[in-house]
């Protein structure tokens, strides 16, 4: 359905659909539109629940890094020198990453890096992090490193329990992400729920520990520049996630949380109704005024269910 115009002088030039969920921390549908219920790829909104896995497997790191194994990072000299000390720490290389190389994913850094004359490392991809996490929770286990993305790994069959755990589903379908690891499907939904529950883990649980992490340090999540780190900034313990092909994920501290998915995988119309969604959620819709509505950016305005529900909670 229909949430998100681009307007021009108040001329609706563009439209995006989509679909978002909020869900209380029961995993109840608190509000609904387009389609929650259908398998999709979460891509990177998964990597909380990945953390999750890991640190249930022994992985062990302190809360810096541990935001950075959740990260699809900007690729700034913070993210390249965590991922470093995840590598160095386990006695890893850079080589020993099987995510491809890449220049950093921030606009900024990879001009800097082209105007270096930098070629594309495997350090500079924004799923390092997440990597050199997957090597060491392979390690501490003694299970082979060379293959662990592959599904049949006993990391990723945890990591799949954990998703089917969390999420409340069954994993529909396995399909490789873009970093090369495992991708598991589940519906909005799904996506949502496992988010809340891990926004409202009970303290020392291991995904408490993992949502503390990225509580503690938005900008490893994502960058200094990145609007998912500045979401959480604005929300007092909120826990949020981006993903290729717009997609988003954000959990209150009391469970209660919202996933979305831009149908054309727009990345332009993903914060403001996530922000719409957060309001309807509870959030304080004063600390969302930058990300949504008519002093949003680029002229998008929220419209359907969702633009009543944040003028009411204006």
């Amino acid at each position: 359905m229909p949430l998100v115009h681009l307007l021009r002088d108040g001329l609706v030039e563009g439209v995006h659909h989509g679909s978002v969920v909020v869900v209380g921390p029961d995993g109840s549908v608190l509000f609904q539109a387009g389609d929650a219920g259908t398998a999709f790829y979460p891509r990177s909104t998964a990597k909380p629940v990945q953390a999750v896995a890991m640190v249930r497997l022994g992985l062990s790191l302190p809360p810096d890094l541990l935001a950075l194994t959740a990260a699809s990072h900007s690729g700034e000299r913070v993210h390249l020198e965590g991922t470093r000390r995840i590598l160095d720490a386990g006695g890893f290389a850079e080589a020993d990453l099987a995510n491809p190389a890449d220049l950093p994913y921030d606009p900024v850094e990879r001009a800097s890096w082209v105007a270096d004359g930098r070629s594309a490392r495997k350090l500079a991809h924004n799923c390092s992090g997440k990597h050199a996490a997957m090597l060491d929770t392979a390690r501490r286990n003694g299970w082979s490193t060379a293959d662990y993305l592959d599904p049949a790994h006993p990391l990723q069959r945890e990591v799949a329990a954990t998703v089917e755990e969390l999420t409340g589903e069954p994993v529909a379908h396995v399909a490789t992400d873009g970093c090369g690891a495992p991708l598991f499907s589940v519906s909005l939904r799904g996506l949502a729920t496992a988010a809340g529950r891990i926004a409202a883990a009970p303290a020392g649980s291991p995904a408490h520990r993992v949502a503390e992490a990225i509580r503690a340090h938005p900008e490893m999540v994502a960058g200094s520049r990145r609007d998912v780190s500045a979401l959480m900034r604005a929300v007092p313990g909120l826990i949020a996630k981006d993903g290729f092909e717009a997609v988003q994920v954000a959990a209150l501290p009391d469970g209660t949380a919202v996933a979305v998915k831009i149908a054309d995988g727009s990345d332009r119309a993903r914060p403001p109704v996530t922000a719409a969604a957060l309001a309807l959620a509870g959030a304080d819709a004063a600390a969302l005024a930058g990300f949504a509505g008519p002093g949003a950016p680029d002229g998008l305005e929220v419209v359907g269910p969702l633009a009543g529900a944040l003028r009411a909670a204006a």
